[in-house]
């Protein structure tokens, strides 16, 4: 692998631009440390074409967040130019990226997940107010297909609703609302070959895990592994084993749970098909309370590259 170019795709157009940029560079430093080729693509998609021909990769890395990244889009070009990539296929990615649609396929396969509906800008108020008030308060509302906690508003009244539902329909015409769960705030992320990393709790100081409080340092602590009983620490690493395969994901993926207060129910909210991979970023974390260093974690990804088709 060493003897072929690999580029690192990231930036884009999406509003994750910023975060993908610093996982880009991250990843690109420490394929360069670890002796390897690397070219930085700063995508874009009206020349992307153009952009592979300058670089004339052997392989993709993709660090590109948000659309295009992981909506499926470029997994399908580049399976089209018979490229190699990292992370998932067209399917995977398309279908994780789509909230509802993963939520649709955690039920069909038994997994515990918030009860949630859709929410259509087209509708009145009235009609989205009735479908939020068939959950119930708290709830959480967020766009679809957006991700770094963008959008992202935690509802308690009536009253609240029509300011987040103003605010979250600028990142797009549907929204997902959710029942909220109270509880303890985890994410495990699954390693192709290696298998389920270590848990993280999260704990942000300022109680909300929003954009913030990911990005800043200091805002957050992180648990690393989460203090859990053996037994509910299996069932958190058992459902992240299911989901990954359920979802036929490569690469490294993350899952976000909530672990209900009431009952410790992990209910799982989302599955990330390229998590952030900054050296801070939880999943190098995670990796690192394994014992694998970041350089080795970013290399164990490239190694299991490939494109379908």
């Amino acid at each position: 692998m060493k003897d072929k170019k690999i580029a690192v795709l990231m930036g884009g157009p999406s509003s994750e631009r910023e975060v993908s940029l610093r996982t880009g560079k991250g990843i690109a430093n420490a394929l360069r440390e670890k002796g390897y080729l690397v070219a930085e693509i700063d995508f874009s998609p009206r020349i992307f074409t153009q952009q592979l021909q300058e670089v004339e990769p052997d392989v993709v890395f993709i660090a590109l967040h948000g659309k295009f990244g992981e909506d499926g889009a470029v997994q399908g070009f580049l399976d089209i130019c018979g490229i190699p990539y990292t992370g998932s296929g067209v399917k995977t990615s398309s279908v994780a990226m789509d909230k509802y649609l993963s939520k649709e396929l955690f039920e069909a396969f038994h997994i515990p997940t918030p009860r949630a509906g859709l929410l259509q800008s087209a509708d009145s108020l009235a009609s989205n107010r009735e479908k939020v008030e068939l959950i119930g308060y708290p709830v959480i509302v967020k766009p679809v297909s957006e991700g770094s906690s963008i959008g992202v508003y935690k509802v308690t009244t009536r009253e609240e609703l029509e300011e987040a539902l103003k605010s979250a329909f600028q990142y797009g015409e549907t929204l997902l609302v959710e029942e909220f769960i109270q509880g303890r705030e985890l994410t495990v992320a699954f390693l192709d070959g290696v298998g389920a990393l270590p848990v993280i709790e999260i704990r942000p100081h300022s109680g909300e895990y929003d954009y913030n409080s990911k990005y800043t340092k200091g805002a957050t602590e992180y648990l690393v592994p989460a203090p859990l009983t053996k037994e509910l620490e299996e069932k958190v690493l058992t459902i992240a084993k299911q989901v990954a395969k359920v979802f036929n994901s490569r690469g490294v993926v993350r899952l976000d749970i909530m672990l209900d207060d009431r009952d410790e129910t992990p209910y799982v909210l989302e599955l990330n098909t390229i998590p952030g991979m900054t050296e801070t970023s939880l999943v190098p974390q995670a990796a690192a309370a394994q014992g694998i260093s970041y350089g080795e974690l970013c290399e164990l990804i490239l190694l299991k590259a490939r494109h379908d088709g």
